[in-house]
């Protein structure tokens, strides 16, 4: 679908539908007015009925409205208007995204980004109804057949308009608008690398991904096979992969368009392609989940994608360890004790702790490689971070608190939370080894702090960076399907921080 900003009154707007919003107790917002005052009073008629309350989500699309020249107008419910806020928009937009799937227009234009959320401006509000809208839109149907796909009902929109309240707000809007096609289409990606099954998203194929970011010209992309991996004595990564017949690979991908010179944003993500826990082996129920556990790989893919697609002035490098953590006679044992790439000894007192085996092994090449500026990590790493944040926000750890105050705030602005817990070090106690220099869990109080103790253990091998750690593990995926999470948060990061550069 393509997306356009215009500034125009609506009731004057040639398109098959026109979206307009009413909050609650029968007040319609002012462009919403005034298609009622050309339309003979359609809208107050449908409101007096009662087919329109305004409730939030609610929407009613009527047919023919005289003195419109559209041939629909949907209205959108938009609640209590003191109430109206950002998860508010973002719930009218979405209603209002599902309700013209179902219809058979060509074009649509939307008037709800003319209704005002506190402290947020057009850009931020067509960022965020693009956002939403390609989030309703989207699906995934690469793995059903031939047949089944042709028979799936497509929408039939195309073109997709959002109006701004005056011409001069144009450049903001278009500003929005394309950062928020950039970032879809990033969020698209990882969705559609978080959704295939484990045996077609191996690491191989992931890395083939990365080289088709590259085609572009804007990426450069390399991969580092199993033999390189040995030679750099990268011992916590490989030991991983030791279970299964899919080779590793430490996936690279550079975007260098900032000033020569300029130390780069290095993102790390988890690229487990599939997580059967190895010798400690998961519960059968909803193990097919674990063909997420690439999401913070898959994230790195899209936030680099997005990159390219707004061509910012900044140097980023992502880095992808990818393997599969599945039981075999090779496979790590409970009690093994390995060397990491920083020759740090590790005894691996479950198997089931794998994503921070293969991060380690990736920051320490981050930070001999690459000297980062920053670094950001982000895994579905704990069950514990899910326990403690559940769906809403991402754990947030860091060792330096105005990289933590800029992940924050970015996850804030654009609707991919996430929430700060500690690294005190009186919980490098509890990852205290008998028999080696750290345990890869917990040794005393082991079903305490489970996200923090993860985090601690990353800590250890990020201490010459400035560093941030991402636990996604429950918001990369909602039931069964992929949620781009957190390709939002991170492109907004570079973008606050391309803009910061600037000032």
């Amino acid at each position: 679908m393509d997306y356009f900003v215009k500034s125009g009154t609506p009731e004057k707007q040639r398109v098959a539908c026109l979206i307009v919003g009413v909050f609650e107790r029968r007040s319609p917002t002012a462009p919403a007015a005034a298609v009622d005052e050309a339309g003979q009073g359609a809208i107050s008629a449908v409101m007096r009925r009662g087919d329109m309350d305004g409730k939030l989500g609610t929407t009613l699309i009527l047919h023919d409205v005289p003195g419109i020249f559209a041939d629909r107008v949907m209205l959108v419910g938009l609640g209590r208007e003191r109430s109206f806020d950002e998860a508010a928009f973002r719930k009218a937009i979405a209603a209002s995204a599902r309700a013209l799937r179902t219809t058979g227009a060509i074009d649509a234009a939307s008037y709800l980004t003319h209704v005002p959320v506190k402290g947020r401006d057009c850009h931020w509000a067509v960022t965020q109804a693009v956002l939403t809208t390609e989030d309703v839109f989207y699906r995934f149907d690469e793995c059903r057949g031939e047949k089944a796909r042709a028979e799936i009902s497509r929408p039939k929109t195309e073109r997709y308009t959002f109006d701004v309240p005056r011409r001069a707000d144009l450049p903001r809007g278009e500003r929005g608008l394309a950062e928020g096609i950039a970032i879809a289409k990033g969020v698209k990606l990882a969705k559609d690398l978080g959704n295939l099954p484990g045996n077609i998203c191996t690491p191989s194929y992931l890395a083939e991904q990365a080289r088709k970011l590259a085609g572009g010209g804007s990426i450069q992309t390399k991969v580092l096979e199993q033999s390189d991996m040995e030679r750099l004595g990268m011992g916590a990564l490989l030991s991983v992969a030791k279970g299964s017949r899919q080779p590793p690979k430490l996936i690279v991908t550079e975007y260098l368009h900032g000033p020569k010179g300029d130390k780069p944003v290095v993102l790390v993500g988890k690229g487990l392609t599939f997580d059967a826990g190895g010798i400690s082996i998961k519960p059968a129920a909803a193990m097919d989940e674990m063909k997420f556990d690439m999401c913070g790989g898959a994230g790195v893919l899209g936030t680099m994608a997005a990159l390219a697609e707004l061509k910012l002035p900044l140097n980023v490098v992502g880095i992808i360890p990818a393997a599969e953590n599945l039981p075999d006679g090779a496979a790590n044992k409970p009690g093994d004790i390995v060397t990491s790439m920083a020759g740090i000894t590790i005894e691996v007192l479950n198997t089931d702790a794998e994503g921070r085996l293969i991060l380690c092994d990736a920051l320490t090449y981050a930070e001999r490689t690459y000297d980062p500026a920053i670094c950001i990590d982000m895994a579905t790493l704990t069950g514990a971070c899910v326990v403690a944040l559940g769906a809403h926000a991402s754990g947030l750890f860091s060792n330096t608190p105005s990289l933590a105050r800029a992940l924050l705030a970015a996850g804030e602005h654009i609707g991919d939370r996430a929430w700060e817990l500690p690294l005190w070090p009186e919980y490098d106690e509890q990852i205290r080894s008998e028999f080696a220099d750290v345990a890869n869990i917990a040794t005393k109080g082991a079903r305490e702090a489970g996200a923090i103790i993860g985090a601690v253990f990353l800590q250890r091998f990020a201490k010459q960076m400035k560093w941030a750690h991402l636990d996604i593990a429950g918001t990369a995926w909602t039931g069964k399907k992929a949620t781009g999470r957190p390709v939002p948060l991170l492109v907004q990061y570079l973008l606050d921080l391309a803009t910061r550069r600037n000032e």
